[in-house]
Order: structure tokens, then sequence, then C-alpha cells
């Protein structure tokens, strides 16, 4: 009965630590660590999966295809460490907006096509 009582406070926990992005993630993760776990590894999947899951999620197709196709901004960007997902830009990097969607921007790295939130300056999504 405790294991059960500690995975509901967990799921309960995370289901208030992390909006709606994560509860996909909860839900996926409850479910994988039920069948692996039983009850307890449900609400540690639940946790796991919310922060997976809350950590970013992916810009809309239209804004994929946009950045694939933008052209070059005149400026392109040299960063001395690899980029990752969830990272945010120094704040000297020139971030282009995408005219459709605001809640989104994009940055030219040598090969690579970066789509970023301007407000956070967080990497969304590498596009190679």
């Amino acid at each position: 009965m405790k294991t059960v009582l500690i995975a509901a406070a967990m799921t309960c926990f995370a289901a208030s630590a992390y909006a709606d992005g994560a509860v996909t993630g909860m839900v996926g993760g409850a479910a994988t660590g039920a069948i692996v776990g039983g009850p307890v590894g449900a609400g540690v999947g639940a946790v796991v999966g919310g922060i997976a899951g809350g950590v970013i999620d992916p810009p809309p197709r239209e804004v994929v295809t946009y950045v694939q196709q933008a052209p070059v901004p005149q400026q392109t960007v040299v960063v001395q460490q690899p980029v990752q997902v969830g990272a945010a830009l120094p704040a000297d990097v020139v971030v282009t907006p995408v005219p459709e969607n605001p809640k989104y921007g994009y940055v030219v790295m040598g090969q690579e096509r970066v789509i970023v939130e301007p407000q956070t300056r967080k990497v969304v999504q590498v596009i190679q």
C-alpha cells in the first residue's frame, strides 16, 4: 500500500510541476514504468517522462520547413562549443525571426540551421 501511495504522490508532484508538453511524457513514462517496475515504476516513469516531455516542445512542421528553405542571413555564426537542444545561445548571436510564427527564430551556424526560442534564446532543434 505504501508503494502505491508513493507512486501516486510522485505522479501528482510531477503533474503540478510540469505543464502541457510534459503531460504526454508523463503518461508515456508512467505506462512504460508500470510495465517494467509496477506501481513504483509508474511513479518514477511519470516523473522522468514529465521532465523529458517538459524540456522542449518540437517546433511545428511549418517552422522547420521555413527554416530549411530560408535564405542564409547576412551574418553566419561561429560558435566554439557544440550547440545542444535546450542550451541557450550567447547574447551576441543574432536570431532571425520566423515571419509566420514569431515564437521561433533561427540561426545559421556553418552547415547547420538552428531553430531557437527568441525570448529565452534556447535551442529548440538543430537541422543539418
